[in-house]
Order: structure tokens, then sequence, then C-alpha cells
């Protein structure tokens, strides 16, 4: 579809709205053709992850802050939760946004998943520990997906019901579409597992290094050191 040139920047993602979001020097960043915004928060270290699932309600997580900032869609802060201040038996070590006005939440101390009502600053604990380390993982409003330390591939939803979705190969990089289907890349070749099917492709691209990459709505972005890369495809 277009190419588009830049350094120094780790690229995390695109919203629907035609807007980039980037890493620089800890400085959180997002951009389009004709307008760029900047986030920055010195005192809370370095920035940990960044959901924009919904782009007019950012969240920017500080883990070793135990810290969540979420932001407007000009970047502007909107509210901060310090969960040593709210509740000091919650240590997030993973977050992201939730449906009815929740975060999901991974404890570190108690190896459980949490939904945070962050307008009544309360918490409650859905599914029980969990036993293996877990190497990745990614929300949506009413999923929160991980995968294990033995690349078991599960998923929760906001009732507490756990799915063992697949167990997937080894890799590298990892985004997961939804639950039927996610892409992971290894040794610069991009995949995609169909859960439903159980088969696995390869996703031609011309990029022989692939930095980094992210899929939505049937565009997949590919980052490498110098440029974005974008592609209109369709999973299979």
């Amino acid at each position: 579809m277009n190419t588009k040139e830049f350094e120094n920047k780790t690229y995390i993602g695109f919203d629907g709205l035609g807007n980039n979001y980037y890493i620089n020097e800890n400085v959180f960043i997002k951009e389009n053709e004709t307008q760029k915004w900047e986030y920055k928060n010195v005192a809370l270290g370095k920035i940990t992850s960044v959901d924009f699932i919904n782009p007019l309600k950012i969240v920017v997580f500080y883990e070793d802050f135990n810290t969540i900032v979420t932001l407007d869609n000009q970047l502007n802060d909107v509210q901060k939760l310090n969960f040593f201040e709210i509740d000091t038996s919650i240590f997030a070590s993973k977050i992201g946004l939730a449906s009815q006005s929740q975060f999901w939440i991974y404890n570190a101390l108690t190896q459980q998943i949490l939904l945070f009502d962050y307008l009544k600053n309360t918490s409650k604990t859905i599914g029980n520990p969990i036993a293996e380390n877990i190497k990745y993982t990614q929300t949506d409003f009413n999923n929160f997906y991980w995968i294990d330390d033995i690349n078991n591939w599960y998923a929760i939803d906001i009732f507490g019901k756990v799915t063992l979705l697949a167990n997937i190969p080894s890799f590298e990089k990892i985004q997961i579409v939804d639950n039927e289907k996610l892409l992971f890349s290894r040794e610069n070749i991009l995949y995609c597992l169909n859960n439903v099917t159980k088969t696995i492709y390869e996703i031609e691209i011309v990029e022989k290094s692939i930095k980094n990459y992210y899929y939505k709505d049937q565009i997949l972005a590919i980052f490498t050191n110098q440029q974005i890369k974008n592609y209109k495809i369709k999973l299979p």
C-alpha cells in the first residue's frame, strides 16, 4: 500500500484513524500525516507497555512504579493510578483495557488475573493462579490472552472462563489477532496460525529483516530499521 521512511524509533502499531504509535527514548509518540503528539513522564521511569485499543483512551503502563496513566486522543493526562497507593496487594506486571470501565491486570504477587474498576478503585480476582511463567500477554475488551513457558496459548474472559486455545510453535515476536488466529515471526519469516483449521501459513513478504510488525483490519505493517511498509492482506 505505502512505505514510510524513519529512523531511531520503536514501532508499536497503528489505529483505525490513521495514527501510528512509537516509543523513542522513553517518549511515547503518536503521529499521522499532518500532526504529531508526544507524552513523557520522567518521574515514572521506563514505559513498559502502551494499550491503544481505544484511541480515545490510551493506557500507558510503568511497571517499575506500579502505575497506569490514561491519556486522551491528544496525549493529555486523564487519570493516574498508582497501585502502591491504592492497593498494596496488587503488583501489576501486565495490564490492558477491558470493558465496563475496567483494566485487566496480571498481579505478579498472586500470579492471578484481576479486573480493576478504575472509576471505583476496586478489583476482583478471576480464575485460579497461573502455574507456569508467562512469556507473552495481550488483551482486548473481553479477553485476557497469555502464552506460557511451554507455549500454551490461553484466554480468559471477563466472567472467568479459561480456554486452552492451542500449543504454538516457538517464536521471536507474536501478535494475537483474536481467539482464532495469531501471527508469529521466527528467523525473519512471518507466519499465521489458524486455531480453527489447525494450520500454519507462511506470509510472503519482501522484507528480509523484520524488526516488528502489527496487524489490524486487514492491514499488515512491517517495521524494519528504516521503514514501515503497509500491506493489504486477508488472513486465511
